[in-house]
């Protein structure tokens, strides 16, 4: 087996809000399900697909994608901080073979990651550094947002040169699926806050990292009391998803305008594209099945909260 996929969303209130235990109890048992294929699998590279919340991109640079060839994690809500063990030559041929792919991925020697990566990396892998990770960024909050076709075909691009190295390759898409958070949009921000939107926040002081940190912690307590608060989970739009990952027909979202996605499941649900950038480079590998399917609503974490994972048939 070459390739190996888990797609999981993440939460940065773990700890600070949670659900009832017998949800936490779930939760953890398909996060440690997860590692334990994953430590069967044993990868020799990990190619991780995640969004990020204003914490390592804002607007005086803001890029559709972008291939990290260093990372370091900032560690906000509590999450791992350190250095991500990213390999540069293989993260450089990667981004080079990308764009020469036609896909105009930006490039970072020293990518600022928040608990979109460290999440993923510390449930189900086990560390910032056990495996050699390359991180992906696709924006996911920032509009103008990519589009569906062109997060597929990211991923289209990068599962091929992953496909070429012959290497255990594990994809991993972290992220949705259909939520809210208290996300300020530019448009509507006050000036202070346009501010940090582009680029004030990339060095928060710790007094401000802490405000922002309360305020998404008594945003998830007022949505677990009434939903009207922000902008509804839809248990529907997230389980159709699902199933146009696992029957492999998710093309079909290339014409769905990004819009539409936001009206019904909310603005922070365009996350869902680090899903299907994995899936999609795990298509190049030939036709899969997925498995281990997980889907709760958690209010209380602002998340219609998923998993899935996925390898290549007859492996």
């Amino acid at each position: 087996m070459t390739a190996h996929l888990e797609c999981l969303s993440h939460t940065p209130l773990l700890g600070h809000y949670d659900p009832a235990q017998n949800v936490l109890d779930e939760v953890f048992a398909v996060q440690r399900a997860a590692r334990a294929r994953i430590d069967a699998f044993a990868p020799e590279l990990v190619v991780l697909f995640s969004p990020d919340n204003f914490n390592g991109f804002f607007y005086n640079v803001m890029p559709s994608f972008c291939i990290g060839t260093g990372a370091h994690a900032i560690g906000d809500f509590g999450s791992l901080a350190g250095r991500v063990g990213v390999p540069f030559d293989l993260a450089t041929e990667c981004a080079t073979a990308v764009v020469n792919d036609g896909i105009d991925a930006a490039l970072s020697h020293d990518m600022q990651v928040d608990h979109g990566v460290a999440y993923p990396l510390e449930h189900i892998i086990g560390g910032l550094d056990k495996y050699p990770v390359i991180p992906v960024f696709v924006n996911a909050v920032a509009e103008p947002l990519p589009t569906f076709k062109r997060a597929r075909l990211l991923g289209e691009a990068i599962g091929k040169w992953a496909h070429a190295t012959g290497k255990r390759v594990l994809f991993i898409g972290s992220g949705g699926l259909s939520h809210q958070p208290p996300v300020p949009v530019y448009a509507t921000a006050p000036e202070p806050v346009r501010k940090s939107l582009d680029g004030d926040g990339y060095n928060l002081s710790p007094e401000a990292r802490a405000l922002r940190t309360r305020r998404v912690i008594e945003a998830g307590k007022a949505f677990a009391q009434d939903q009207n608060t922000l902008h509804p989970l839809n248990p529907g739009w997230d389980n159709g998803f699902l199933d146009m990952l696992q029957a492999q027909t998710y093309a079909q979202l290339d014409s769905v305008p990004n819009a539409v996605v936001s009206q019904i499941a909310g603005r922070s649900t365009h996350e869902v594209k680090t899903w299907l950038a994995a899936f999609a480079a795990l298509s190049v590998y030939g036709p899969y099945q997925a498995s281990d399917r997980y889907y709760r609503e958690i209010p209380e974490w602002i998340a219609g909260f998923g998993g899935l994972s996925a390898k290549p048939l007859g492996t």
